[in-house]
């Protein structure tokens, strides 16, 4: 299969699916292997596709498309409070779209989530269980920010409200 034609199908897969596609069932679907589909997405996201690649597979960014408003929020809690935090979030029907840190070393390092409901937040705190990584926020003592995409600016600040309220947000 010519490459471009793959690509286009990669694309045309992730976008009619609404669930993220993992690069193993993309490989399988069209007959190569895992590391030519991330090569694939690399090059197709360096053409401007907006691919995130989330923990559960890839994903067309869907936040500009909905007119959504995105906000960032600055959060510091202990990993155990993590998967609390993230419901606080989601509660107020709101998506978490990434973590963001700054390493010290390394610069901004973003870790696309695309949570947008408890089930979501769960399969992602039983990854982090099951595989044994340690959280982003780890990295920077509990400092991270997260991206959220709400329906309008009262929406976002309704959710930094709630997470004021249970503690998560960052009082320097």
């Amino acid at each position: 299969m010519d490459a471009d034609l793959r690509r286009e199908q990669i694309l045309n897969i992730i976008n009619r699916e609404e669930a993220p596609v993992s690069a193993s069932s993309l490989a399988k679907t069209l007959s190569v292997s895992r590391q030519v589909i991330v090569g694939d997405v690399a090059l197709l996201r360096a053409q401007g596709h907006e691919i995130l690649a989330t923990a559960r597979g890839y994903m067309i960014s869907k936040f500009k498309e909905a007119n959504q408003y995105l906000g960032k929020v600055a959060c510091c809690h202990k990993p155990e409070n993590t998967k609390s935090e993230l419901y606080t979030i989601v509660d107020l029907e709101a998506i978490v779209v990434n973590t963001i840190v700054e390493h010290n070393i390394y610069g901004e390092i973003t870790g696309s989530l695309n949570l947008n409901g408890r089930a979501d937040v769960d399969a992602f705190m039983n990854q982090v269980e099951s595989s044994k990584v340690k959280l982003l926020s780890e990295l920077t003592m509990g400092l991270h920010l997260h991206t959220i995409a709400c329906r309008d600016k009262s929406h976002f600040e309704q959710v930094c409200r709630s997470l004021e309220a249970n503690g998560y947000l960052y009082q320097n």
